[in-house]
């Protein structure tokens, strides 16, 4: 079975803290991007998000929002958790970052 709760660190040095999951497979937690986003004033942004389930499945598939501080971006992430054959738990996930554009002429560049 695969928890989503806890502290999560991605291969690029993002950290993601999630509170318990609610009866309902929601939870909310916090977002730090990595050294590779750059900038010093990326600050722990709140995130929150929901998963297919709250109850013991093996690999449950999730998706949550970080809307970053200081920022006009939103950031949604989708994916799934899986457990391997040595207990470790790891997420996969895709992502999409969405940036305020001015006028409906930027807005092709607005999302990455």
């Amino acid at each position: 079975q695969c928890l989503l709760s806890g502290s999560w660190r991605s291969n690029t040095g993002c950290r993601m803290v999630v509170s318990i999951l609610g009866k309902d497979g929601s939870f909310s937690g916090s977002y730090l991007p990595g050294p590779a986003a750059g900038g010093s004033r990326i600050l722990t942004s709140p995130l929150e998000g929901s998963q297919q389930d709250a109850g013991p499945v093996p690999h449950p598939t999730f998706s949550f929002t970080v809307h970053w501080q200081l920022q006009a971006q939103t950031t949604a992430f989708l994916g799934q958790c899986y457990v391997g054959t040595n207990g470790d738990e790891t997420l996969h996930a895709v992502w999409l970052l969405r940036e305020a554009a001015d006028s409906p002429d930027e807005d092709w560049k607005a999302t990455r």
